[in-house]
């Protein structure tokens, strides 16, 4: 039934954003509803991998397709339940692994939508339909007859002779019932679906709270003398962004999701510099219609007193039992003895950066509007070269085609070629065919690179069609990403770490279309959350090894490579102001575990909210005043959505990472060799085999944190 799918509807609903001020969706007289018929969500899709026929889609087709998936899903459940005959693998795996593929396609569609280009339209449908959906993956997992069927085959799995991959399949299966209360009270049963109905409601207003702040909360500049510093593309991107808001002659600033904000880098005006920093920390929590502090208290409560029904001391427990990092205990070791390793080195670059504004003259002391823009103006100093210098050589197209996929085709075989006859659901989206080394069709990709009022923030990867052998499908994999358009007829470049996100993301889509698995629970990235960032963080180790950066780091007008010096320069300052970076996502980490540790009664009110967030940061030793928490609670929309209790896992990932790197660079780095050996042992197994036994049959070994240490610098 797509399982681990629906399971994951919670997350989506809150993790893809919203906005209220976006284009509108058309009228009713423009969009009446199609006949039933012609909804595309009720066949199966005849383009190619059963790709989405955007063209067809409308708005309209969304509500008719969810209640009838569901309707279907759920008949197909009770006719697996309600068999006569005794439970067997294929009379009850098999169907559950078939069932629900009309709400699979819908489902899919309609969050990846909602996410990349939402509207009023669907906003609305999403508050509807996310109760719904979350009464709906209730009445499968409190199925007690269904269970009892699964349960046995549980109990009986060794007695089966079944291969390796169906045993994983019914063992996954049966914790995911229990762990949704199968075994609980009738009356437990019936306050966790409750429970879960108001989560679903609460996480789709958090996030739509997010977006709409993010767009309402825009800095608007009214001289262009007040942008000093900044490009001129960027100050048209301002202007064209003001024109749009019907700002004729201003400027706009538009904010990004994270508390640090580009701009703040390059802005010479501090006054300027403050506005924006001032206005990103204080989303949500400062009053008004996108005040989040009372909806996230109450979902951190609701979560504590859905896992003490379910026996857990409290959230992370229940949610850190199905990751590798398995306990609360392992986590807060990790993120304690990091902590104030990373603190200590920010506050030795701080020391350094108000030395810079001491000797400038500057008589004040060292803000977080500050951090960014003498950064940058130190890293000038000492590698003598700053950002500016590097865009040139990084034009969006260039790196895409002669830098990742590149390096892909170099490692692992695998070609692109870009087809325009497929529809998109906006125009600046890309698509390309994969095909494998042995020449056959592989999987689809689709790009979407540019951020627009309707599209969340961040960068993510999703799957439109999932591979499994028992399915016969193939994937259809999309990258998503945030990097502001230029002005019409201008070059799109990009500053380094949007580079490296490029590399980053395009590692989901690897693992997603290598999926070499026969059950779609398994297929593509279906992996404990704190194992999924490993093979995107490895991917961007090729975004600077020495024969891809050469390969597409040419100037976008002469075609002129890179100067070596400054490429060195580039490759000297990785471990450059390390120690900020490492402390604001620590401190976003700290803040996540320290949220979802707590009992019911633990949680303050909302008008503490912002009190408990200092006093946990100060606990930890991360209360660094220039240096903010890369989220704070209020629009931290990771842990109100998939990554609650998990946002340590990107450095809990990097330690595979770093390891893994240190192998490549063993075994001889961009090798078709070594790519074949890390797809063949990890990355094509999807969730098919415990997560650390891919990583040990990969590596040889257990992991060690010394590479990762030697990489941020806190050795």
């Amino acid at each position: 039934m797509q399982h681990r799918a629906l399971l994951a509807l919670a997350a989506v609903l809150a993790l893809a954003a919203c906005s209220k001020s976006t284009p509108q969706a058309e009228s009713d007289t423009q969009q009446e509803a199609p006949a039933m018929e012609q909804n595309p969500f009720f066949t199966e899709s005849t383009l190619p991998f059963q790709y989405p026929p955007f063209d067809k889609i409308r708005d309209s087709d969304f509500k008719p397709a969810f209640e009838r998936g569901m309707a279907e899903h759920l008949a197909e459940i009770e006719a697996i339940a309600n068999q006569t005959e005794p439970p067997t693998f294929d009379n009850t795996m098999i169907p559950l692994e078939q069932s629900g593929r009309m709400l699979d396609r819908v489902s899919r569609v309609f969050f990846a939508l909602v996410g990349a280009d939402t509207n009023d339209a669907r906003e609305a449908i999403r508050s509807e339909m996310a109760p719904k959906l979350s009464a709906h993956s209730d009445a499968i997992l409190l199925n007690a007859k269904l269970f009892d069927r699964v349960k046995t085959l549980y109990d009986t799995r060794a007695d089966l002779g079944l291969d390796a991959e169906s045993v994983r399949l019914i063992e996954e299966y049966y914790r995911d019932f229990v762990r949704a209360g199968a075994l609980l009270s009738a009356e437990a049963k019936e306050r966790i679906k409750a429970i879960n109905a108001e989560l679903a409601e609460l996480q789709t207003q958090f996030s739509q709270n997010v977006l709409d702040e993010v767009n309402a909360s825009a800095v608007v500049v009214d001289s262009r003398e007040a942008l000093a510093g900044l490009s001129e593309a960027e100050i048209a991107a301002a202007a064209e962004a003001a024109k749009a808001r019907g700002l004729e002659g201003k400027y706009v600033i538009a904010l990004l999701n994270t508390s640090g904000q580009p701009p703040l880098a390059s802005l010479e005006n501090r006054a300027l510099r403050e506005r924006i920093m001032q206005a990103s920390l204080a989303r949500g929590s400062h009053g008004g219609e996108f005040d989040n502090r009372e909806v996230f208290v109450k979902i951190v409560k609701l979560r504590a007193e859905r896992a003490q029904l379910m026996g857990y001391a409290n959230h992370a427990a229940y949610s850190l039992e199905t990751q590798t990092a398995k306990t609360p205990q392992a986590v807060n070791d990790m993120l304690t003895s990091l902590g104030p390793r990373a603190a200590a080195n920010a506050k030795r670059e701080a020391a350094d950066l108000q030395a810079m504004i001491d000797a400038e003259g500057g008589d004040f002391k060292l803000a977080s509007w500050d951090w960014a823009y003498y950064a940058e103006k130190l890293r000038k100093q000492r590698y003598d070269f700053d950002e500016s210098q590097l865009k040139p050589y990084f034009e969006l197209n260039n790196v895409i085609e002669n830098g990742v996929f590149y390096a892909a085709h170099e490692l692992y075989g695998i070609s692109f070629k870009e087809r325009t006859d497929l529809p998109v659901y906006h125009e600046g989206v890309r698509v390309w065919d994969v095909t494998d080394a042995d020449g056959k069709p592989l999987a689809i990709f689709i790009g979407d690179y540019y951020a627009r009022p309707s599209k969340r923030g961040g960068a993510w990867m999703n799957a439109y069609v999932s591979q499994s052998d028992l399915l016969g499908t193939h994937p259809i994999v999309a990258n998503h990403l945030n990097i502001p358009e230029p002005p019409a007829g201008e070059p799109t470049l990009l500053t380094w770490d949007e580079v490296d996100t490029l590399f980053h993301e395009f590692g989901h889509a690897l693992h997603g279309m290598f999926s070499n698995v026969r059950y779609p629970y398994f297929a593509g990235t279906s992996v404990p959350r704190d194992f999924v960032e490993y093979p995107s963080q490895v991917n961007e180790m090729w975004a600077v090894w020495p024969s891809v950066l050469t390969h597409y780091a040419v100037h976008y007008q002469t075609g002129e490579p890179m100067p070596r010096e400054l490429l060195d320069k580039v490759l000297a300052t990785q471990k450059f102001n390390q120690g900020y970076a490492t402390t604001e996502y620590l401190a976003a980490s700290i803040l996540d575990q320290a949220w979802h540790q707590l009992t019911p009664e633990q949680v303050p009110s909302a008008d503490n909210l912002l009190a408990f967030e200092a006093k946990a940061l100060k606990d930890a030793g991360v209360a660094l005043a220039a240096v903010p928490p890369r989220y704070r609670t209020t629009y931290f929309s990771h842990i109100t959505g998939g990554y609650s209790a998990g946002y340590y896992s990107y450095i809990w990932s990097e330690v595979l990472d770093a390891d893994t790197v240190q192998w490549f660079k063993t075994h001889g780095g961009l090798k078709r060799e070594n790519g074949d050996h890390f797809r063949d042992t990890l990355l094509s197994r999807g969730g098919s085999v415990e997560a650390m036994t891919l990583f040990r049959n990969f590596y040889g070994a257990e992991p060690d944190i010394e590479p990762l240490l030697e990489r941020r610098g806190l050795n």
